[in-house]
């Protein structure tokens, strides 16, 4: 199978497991080294914090219900062991005591290495534009 394909099988996956809200599967891709620039504070995020499933499994409480989760224009570069890929990323959750749903559109890039034949997750950044027209305001009211 070709390395792009599989890349784009385990963003596929990984989108099912926020859905399904299996932290054990999302922690399951980094490698122990891996670092993450993510939505939430603080600014960088690394093991083992990442590798924990109870991570993970307490953000997971900050919602009632279910996560939605979509992700779409994955693009893929691979090659010699290496890759990385980009995406747009949808988030919807009714936070916990909340009254209703919140949508959040977001940029997503992992850096990604092959180990063992299988792609893992070595870096990930995460990010919501800004408008620059002074109010430094997140753009949480963009969509593709």
């Amino acid at each position: 199978m070709a390395d792009g394909t599989r890349i784009r099988e385990l963003v596929a996956r990984r989108a099912e497991a926020m859905r399904s809200g299996d932290a054990a599967a999302l922690t399951a891709d980094y490698l122990p080294e891996a670092v993450a620039f993510t939505l939430a504070p603080p600014l960088r995020h690394a093991a083992p914090e990442l590798t924990d499933p109870a991570t993970l499994t307490a953000w997971f409480t900050n919602f009632d219900g279910a996560v939605d989760y979509e992700v779409r224009d994955v693009e893929v570069v691979a090659g010699g062991g290496v890759a990385f890929c980009h995406s747009l990323h949808r988030l919807s959750a009714v936070p916990r005591g909340g009254s209703g749903a919140f949508v959040l559109w977001f940029r997503s890039t992992l850096g990604l290495r092959e180990v063992d034949g299988r792609w893992r997750i070595a870096h990930e950044h995460a990010s919501t534009p800004f408008h620059m027209d002074g109010t430094m305001a997140a753009a949480v009211d963009l969509t593709p």
